[in-house]
C-alpha cells in the first residue's frame, strides 16, 4: 500500500480581494498570483503531492489550469469552490481546462439527479470526481452509497467527527452486504 499527502488550501478564505493577494495571516505572507503557483510547485515538488484542491480564488480559472498544465499528469489538480458541484461552473472549467479532478456536494446542487448531471458532465470530459460531505455536515452517509453505486473511486469525508466517521462506517457495511460491489469499486481505480 502506498500513501501519498494531498492538501485542500481553501484558499478562497485566503484571497484578499482588495490587495489581489493571497494572505498567511500565521506566516506573515502575502502572495501575489503568480507567487501562488510558485509556492504550490514547491509544495508539490517537495513533498509528492497526489492531490491540490482549491489552491486557487474560485475564479481563477488561468491559475488553475497553469497548475494542471504542469502537475496534471502526477497531481490531481482539484476544483472545489471552482466547480461549487454547479454544471454551468463545471462546463466553464472544463472548456478552459481548469482541473483533472473536482469534488461534487450533492446537497451543494440541490437535488440527487442535479448531482448525477453534474457527474455525467465532468466524467464524459475526463475529470476525476470526488464525492464529499460539507462543513456542519450530518451522520446522513448517502455519500457512500453514492460513491459506491456511481464507482467514483474516491470520497473526501476525513475521520475526525462522529458525521465523517459515518460515512467511512456505512462502506463496511456496504461490503458486508454487497462485497462484489466495494471490490470492483476498489479495483476500478486501482
Amino acid at each position: 500500500v502506498t500513501f501519498r499527502i494531498g492538501l485542500d488550501l481553501a484558499a478562497e478564505r485566503l484571497w484578499n480581494s482588495k490587495t489581489q493577494e493571497y494572505e498567511y495571516v500565521r506566516e506573515g505572507k502575502s502572495r501575489s498570483t503568480g507567487q501562488q503557483l510558485e509556492f504550490l510547485s514547491s509544495l508539490i515538488e517537495k513533498y509528492d503531492l497526489f492531490y491540490v484542491e482549491d489552491g486557487f480564488q474560485s475564479n481563477d480559472y488561468d491559475s488553475f489550469a497553469a497548475l494542471k498544465r504542469k502537475y496534471g499528469g502526477t497531481c490531481l489538480i482539484c476544483g472545489d469552490d471552482l466547480f461549487a458541484s454547479d454544471q454551468e461552473r463545471t462546463r466553464v472549467g472544463i472548456k478552459r481546462e481548469a482541473a483533472n479532478a473536482m469534488i461534487l456536494k450533492p446537497n451543494q446542487v440541490g437535488t440527487l439527479s442535479g448531482a448525477l448531471e453534474t457527474y455525467k458532465i465532468a466524467k464524459y470530459h475526463g475529470i476525476k470526481v470526488i464525492v464529499s460531505h460539507r462543513s456542519g455536515e450530518t451522520d446522513d452517509t448517502c455519500i457512500s452509497h453514492i460513491a459506491v453505486g456511481w464507482g467514483l473511486p474516491m470520497i473526501k469525508s476525513g475521520v475526525l467527527g462522529g458525521e465523517r466517521l459515518a460515512k467511512l462506517n456505512e462502506f463496511l457495511r456496504i461490503e458486508e452486504q454487497f462485497p462484489m460491489a466495494c471490490l470492483s469499486f476498489i479495483e476500478r481505480d486501482g
